[in-house]
């Protein structure tokens, strides 16, 4: 398929990478900035722009991939000339109905990105959405070819789907951060310490449920260890906040 990537950020690029990988063709990049259009540009030999008059009409799909608080105002420039063309958001928490255009759908790759971090993304799921059937089809058609795992999913629940993502996802990375700032201050310890207990973590999800795999001092209610363990967070109120929340909703679903 002929695609037109609006974005150049960490989910335009790994997304971009992906559909070449497909053989599918990146005709155009749109960015805000000639340093980071023509930088993806460059990887997917393609043309690019910075003017969205200048997008390119012709291809069979326009994938938006921006920062939620601008997705609207550039989907709406971007229809000028192109009302008859399919149009899909990759935002996980915006419905479909953003999109100003009859032909719109979704196409949410459930993943962190990073541009330096290049990820495979057959494993990666997709959620797909279209408020036309031959339009769902050709957003499962395209996805099929780029992930091995694919869903049809309406916005509602889509919503929740990233809300999960969140829980999952960024508020467990933020507990990492915290860890790694207590080994800084409290040994000079490396992150890396770390690294084969959160392995061993993860891998147990592959076996049984996070309800099943959870541990510790909450699980078992063990007041000693946790009276000591909240003193020694006396000077770090927010975690010693976080730390009572999170025990007492890890004891809570025993």
């Amino acid at each position: 398929m002929r695609v037109a990537l609006i974005g150049a950020g960490n989910l335009a690029t790994n997304l971009g990478k992906a559909l070449i990988r497909a053989e599918h063709e990146v005709v155009q990049v749109w960015s805000r900035t000639e340093e980071s259009a023509g930088a993806l540009a460059m990887v997917l030999k393609c043309s690019w722009t910075t003017n969205l008059e200048e997008v390119v009409k012709n291809a069979d799909v326009f994938i938006i991939a921006v920062k939620d608080s601008v997705l609207a105002l550039v989907a709406s420039a971007l229809k000028e000339g192109r009302e008859g063309q399919l149009m899909v958001h990759t935002a996980g928490s915006l419905p479909m109905g953003v999109l100003p255009t009859e032909r719109r759908g979704v196409l949410y790759p459930m993943q962190t990105f990073s541009k330096n971090k290049e990820v495979d993304f057959r494993v990666i799921p997709c959620f797909v959405e279209s408020s036309k059937e031959k339009d769902l089809a050709l957003l499962k058609t395209l996805s099929s070819t780029i992930s091995n795992t694919v869903y049809e999913l309406d916005g509602e629940n889509r919503k929740y789907l990233h809300l999960a993502a969140v829980f999952c996802c960024n508020f467990a990375n933020h507990c990492f951060t915290l860890s790694a700032d207590l080994l800084k201050k409290h040994g000079d310890l490396p992150f890396s310490v770390m690294l084969p207990l959160i392995d061993e973590t993860a891998a147990k999800l592959y076996a049984m449920s996070p309800r099943e795999a959870q541990t510790g001092p909450a699980v078992r209610w063990d007041e000693n260890v946790m009276a000591k363990q909240l003193q020694l967070l006396a000077d770090e109120s927010n975690m010693q906040k976080i730390y009572e929340l999170m025990s007492k909703s890890i004891h809570g679903m025993i």
